[in-house]
């Protein structure tokens, strides 16, 4: 399996994204770069795909297959594809302070933490609907590491399209979310028109 290695803040400083977004609260040194270089309208394009890959911690190949799945499905594609990424179970699990940032949120699911409607899933990126009830398996509740986690993600803002219980570790995905209520720094239009090239 494909992993990417890429240390997270020379990434951040890279793409110019703030390390916040994706549960760090370090941070990321001012970019040494120069900013009077002009970037070309196919470098603004390839920066911001790469930036949604690298928040979402999906490889180019899945990326694609999503775009494609956004691009049949009704509406704009761009916020097809905002709402299909952030319907990954690993980004709910991350979403809900099941874990701080979405690698361990995915190291999460994939040990089989997380139950699904009652059933364990542990496929980060499977899809959550509207109406699924995410919770931590009854054994992993009480462990040392599920405490660490919900002590830090205690103060976390829970976005408006879930309901989350921090004390039983048990949350339900209300409504998949809009554009709008997406707090992720990325124009999806520029990633819409790079593929549609």
């Amino acid at each position: 399996m494909a992993v990417n290695r890429v240390p997270v803040l020379k990434r951040c400083r890279a793409l110019g994204l703030d390390p916040s977004f994706l549960g760090y609260d370090k941070k990321s040194r001012r970019s040494t770069q120069r900013t009077n270089k002009k970037v070309s309208e196919y470098g603004l394009q390839l920066r911001e795909k790469q930036k949604a890959k690298f928040i979402y911690g999906v490889l180019e190949k899945p990326f694609h297959n999503y775009y494609e799945k956004a691009d049949k499905m009704k509406g704009m594609t761009g916020d097809n594809l905002m709402r299909i990424l952030e319907s990954r179970l690993d980004n709910v699990v991350y979403r809900m302070g099941f874990a701080r940032t979405r690698r361990e949120a995915r190291q999460v699911v994939g040990h089989k933490f997380v139950l699904v409607n009652g059933k364990q899933v542990k496929i980060p990126s499977y899809r959550v609907k509207a109406g699924d009830i995410i919770e931590i398996k009854e054994s992993k509740k009480g462990i040392q590491r599920m405490k660490d986690i919900t002590e830090v993600t205690a103060g976390r803002l829970v976005p408006e399209w879930m309901d989350v219980n921090l004390e039983t570790l048990q949350g339900t995905v209300k409504e998949l979310p809009s554009r709008e209520m997406i707090d992720v720094p990325v124009d999806e239009m520029l990633i819409v028109e790079l593929y549609s090239k």
